[in-house]
């Protein structure tokens, strides 16, 4: 612990912290806060240690590369135990390939012991000091107006000038969320927050990614705006895949082949974090820039109620969209009207 107190990290990290800390958490001086990073985010959790010194709350201070090398094969049982102590919790560190079961164990604790939560996976300085500067209050009332309308609509249309015309299909069985950045003890979040999603009864159209992929292809891939992906979807499966990228091509195919529900939408969802206005190529932030993204695979069935399940989850965004709820116009060129 006394070798992050002299961590010198760039100011500029400290509103995004303060944010995090005072806004998003709502950390109050006699709650007790557990924070675990790596030596990869150590100066960003050294900005959000700063701030929860402000209120005072006890705290514990992790770094993964202390128990043992990466990637990890389980959460030490030494974290899980102060874990357990805590009111609020972070998770502030680079994913690993082969740490998802790190992550589940550790949410695991938070799900059964109603902990706040910050889920900050794949952090940077550049989202710290973008998606994290947002008025996360102005972000919360824009998602209530959004997913107040979208819990009525049957449908969804969401066109764009590069080729994006999809029409989605909506059920009441399925359920709307939203995860705003505001975070409570019944369902921990990823900041920065800013989207509404749901899973969908069921998608058709053309929809062409212009933004990024997710997962471990965001990182390659990056930005495709000058090599869009183009994802012709029927009764919710892809049918059809196109690029100037054959690679990503190859790729986004095998991995929508992983399992037999790979291939299928399970994720319908609306960025709202308004403090955003471009793509940056990492997904943690540009899901939540206004516009809409799909993702393929896991429906995240215990918060949907969908009734079925894969074993991936792929999310693919597109900003610069039109929106219509039913009849009504919510979204033009990636901007509010609502």
């Amino acid at each position: 612990m006394s070798a992050v107190v002299s961590v010198n990290f760039d100011k500029n990290l400290i509103e995004g912290a303060y944010n995090a800390i005072n806004v998003c958490l709502r950390l109050k001086p006699e709650e007790r806060i557990t924070i675990i990073t790596d030596n990869n985010c150590i100066d960003i959790a050294a900005a959000l240690l700063s701030e929860v010194k402000k209120v005072g709350s006890e705290f514990r201070f992790f770094v993964l590369e202390d128990f043992a090398p990466r990637p990890l094969t389980s959460m030490p049982e030494e974290i899980l135990n102060d874990l357990s102590k805590s009111q609020v919790s972070i998770f502030c560190a680079l994913a690993h390939t082969g740490e998802l079961k790190i992550r589940i164990e550790m949410t695991a604790v938070v799900n059964a012991k109603k902990i706040r939560h910050a889920h900050m996976v794949n952090i940077s300085n550049q989202i710290m000091m973008e998606g994290m500067r947002a008025d996360f209050l102005a972000v919360d009332k824009l998602g209530q107006r959004l997913i107040e309308k979208a819990r009525k609509a049957k449908t969804i249309r969401v066109v764009s000038k590069s080729g994006t015309d999809i029409t989605a299909e909506f059920i009441p069985e399925l359920k709307w969320l939203k995860t705003s950045g505001l975070i409570s003890p019944d369902k921990w979040g990823n900041l920065p927050g800013g989207e509404i999603f749901t899973s969908p009864k069921t998608v058709n159209g053309r929809f062409v990614v212009d933004g990024v992929v997710g997962d471990y292809l965001c990182q390659k891939y990056g930005d495709l705006r000058d090599t869009p992906l183009i994802i012709d979807i029927v009764d919710s499966r892809i049918k059809h895949l196109e690029s100037k990228n054959k690679e990503l091509v190859k790729e986004f195919t095998a991995y929508t082949m992983t399992d037999e529900n790979s291939n299928r939408v399970g994720e319908f969802a609306i960025g709202n974090n308004i403090a955003l206005e471009h793509v940056i190529g990492q997904i943690l932030q540009d899901e939540k820039l206004p516009g809409v993204h799909l993702a393929f695979g896991h429906p995240y069935a215990e918060h949907t109620g969908a009734d079925w399940k894969s074993t991936t989850h792929i999310d693919c965004v597109a900003p610069h969209v039109d929106i219509w709820m039913d009849n009504d116009k919510v979204m033009e060129n990636g901007k509010f009207l609502i």
